[in-house]
């Protein structure tokens, strides 16, 4: 197997109006979300949101705890579904751009998120 990376492999991943891209901005590393990305992502945190308050609430309000314990299982159902959707665009747009610049640096990053995703 080969060290090297073939950008061109990646291209394929890259799709229209699906395709965002990550730039620096004062030497910081920033990604631009689609609209329609953006609002998606932010819906889905603004559920999970209400959700947290609500298992608040409940410990508020001494609920039986399996019934809470449910309620958090929920939360991070729907944390790790935000957390898929934005992996997916970051492979799709950061990683093949970063790839297709030569830099491979951005495997080695990718590596260390993903085992802080899937601990």
């Amino acid at each position: 197997m080969s060290d090297t990376v073939n950008p061109e492999a990646y291209k394929p991943l890259l799709h229209g109006d699906e395709a965002e891209s990550c730039h620096h901005e004062g030497g910081e590393r920033k990604s631009h979300h689609s609209d329609k990305v953006k609002s998606s992502l932010i819906s889905r945190l603004n559920r999970i949101e209400g959700q947290v308050r609500g298992i608040k609430g409940l410990i508020e309000r001494d609920t039986y705890c399996d019934d809470v314990l449910n309620q958090i299982a929920s939360v991070q159902s729907a944390l790790n579904g935000v957390g898929k959707l934005l992996l997916e665009h970051h492979l799709k747009s950061c990683v093949v751009e970063r790839i297709q610049e030569g830099d491979t640096d951005v495997l080695a990053e990718l590596m260390t998120t993903m085992n802080k995703l899937i601990k």
